[in-house]
Formats: C-alpha cells, structure tokens, sequence
C-alpha cells in the first residue's frame, strides 16, 4: 500500500515564501482533507504532492522515494491529480479525455490494451459519465467537465489521489456522489486520498482526518471532531464561528457568526 509524504517541505514561487517546514503524511485507506483560508496554501502543498512544483527545501516522499528521483510516467502510475484550475478546451471527446489518463502505462502514441479499455470504462461508470462518452469535452457544463478530470485521474489506476476542490461547479447531487465515490476509494480500494475543499461541513462528513493550514504552516492535523473547534478554526480564518453538532449525523456543524439576529413576522432577517 503506497504512502505518501512531506516532509519539512518548503515552497514558493519567485522570491515568495508559501508554505514553510511543513511536515504531513497521506496514509492508505483515509481520505486526508486540507482545509484552511484562500492564501493558506493548500493547492500550493497539493501541486508539490503532485510534482508539479519541485520544493525549494524538504521533500516529497513515495513510500519512501523523493519523487523527483521518479520518472514522469512512474509517478504518474502511483499518483493521480484532478486540478481545480485546468481547462477543457480540446476537440476530444470525453472518452478519448479519460483514456489519456493511459498514457502512464503504455506512453502517449500506443494503442489502448484491453486493460486499458477496461479501465477507461470502469473510470466512465464510476463517474456517471458512460452516456457523454461521445460528447466533445468543449460542448459539457463545468460540472460535468470536473467529472471528466475525475474520471481521467482514476483511469490511470493510482495508489494515491490528489484533488483540488473536486466539488466545485457541481450541484448538490454530484457533489455528493464525488465526494462519496473518492471515500469509496480510499476505505474500499486502499487509496491514499488527500482533498482540498473550502467547505468545511463536506470535510465533516467525508474525511477521515484534516490537515488545518493557515499562512503557509500547518496548524494541526486531526480527525474533524478534534480540528473543528472554534478556538482552532477562528485562529485559522480569522471570523467568529458557531460549531453545533449536525442533526443527523452527529457531526461538527460549522456557521459563521452572522450580523444579522432574526427572521421578523414577513419572513425576513432583522439586522442587530
């Protein structure tokens, strides 16, 4: 089972310092949610979990290897990104898309295998995409086109998954169904899975431990119900917050405090 780790990482972009001497390990089987303000520095640490960006010092281990001591394509076996900020503007179709995910195992001119074919449907069903398969990637809504960066990451068969706000553009079900697919892969597949989101209600119910980042260091690491305390949450963001226990689940419920009071007689917020 593939593990995946910082360790004392240092990172930034031209004379800009990022995050610092940061320390954290994704294990097989969890899903490991990075949470924390915009600025915190949290698709920084996925992009150098990914080998997108080389570390200035520390480094990034799989299962005990710095990563850049790994070909392009070997990483790429072990390690999938779905990316928050990628554009889907070629003239592909969404199945060709999720069978580029192949090309850390058999190069990018070879045929498909029939593994590979295997695996690029296992990743359409798992996606709910097997019915757009024939679509042009250019013609789909943004959710339907995260579901496509979803499908193509799993279609390479990783050990270890690595998204950035896999959630974002898609509606209540599909955020859902993503988010319950990705701890699926974890809990049922032993995949190591690290997940940046901004709602913190989400990384209640679907992480197994939340690495809390605030200005490029990492304030702890724990399970929701230890992080999420307002003393802990209220030093990271810096706004006054109520935590409740969810309804239904149990679970720590996470609002902001609010400027308004009430709702008055016609249905409508008073303000204080």
């Amino acid at each position: 089972m593939t593990q995946l780790e910082a360790n004392c990482l240092h990172c930034g972009y031209d004379e800009r310092d990022i995050l610092r001497n940061l320390t954290l390990a994704a294990r097989p089987g969890e899903v490991l949610a990075l949470a924390g303000p915009n600025g915190a520095g949290k698709t920084t640490l996925l992009r150098a979990l990914a080998r997108v960006l080389r570390p200035r010092h520390g480094a990034v281990l799989v299962d005990g290897r710095d990563v850049w001591s790994l070909s392009a394509q070997a990483f790429a076996r072990q390690t999938g990104l779905v990316a928050q900020s990628e554009s889907l503007d070629w003239p592909l179709t969404v199945e060709q898309v999720v069978s580029l995910g192949r090309s850390a195992h058999r190069g990018w001119f070879m045929p498909l295998t029939s593994a590979d074919r295997e695996a690029v449907e296992q990743a359409l069903t798992l996606t709910g995409l097997t019915a757009l398969r024939e679509r042009m990637v250019t013609t789909l809504s943004g959710g339907e086109q995260q579901r496509v960066l979803i499908a193509r990451a799993l279609a390479q068969e990783p050990r270890v998954l690595l998204c950035d706000e896999p959630t974002a553009h898609l509606d209540l079900h599909y955020q859902g169904a993503v988010l319950d697919l990705i701890w699926k892969l974890a809990h049922q597949d032993g995949l190591a899975v690290v997940v940046s989101l901004h709602d913190l209600n989400l990384i209640a119910m679907f992480a197994d431990r939340v690495a809390l980042l605030a200005e490029g260091c990492l304030v702890t690491v724990d399970t929701p119900e230890v992080v999420f305390t307002s003393d802990l949450l209220e030093r990271a963001y810096g706004v006054s917050l109520n935590i409740v226990r969810h309804p239904v689940y149990q679970i720590p419920l996470v609002t902001p405090v609010l400027t308004i009071e009430r709702r008055n007689g016609n249905g409508r917020y008073d303000d204080k």
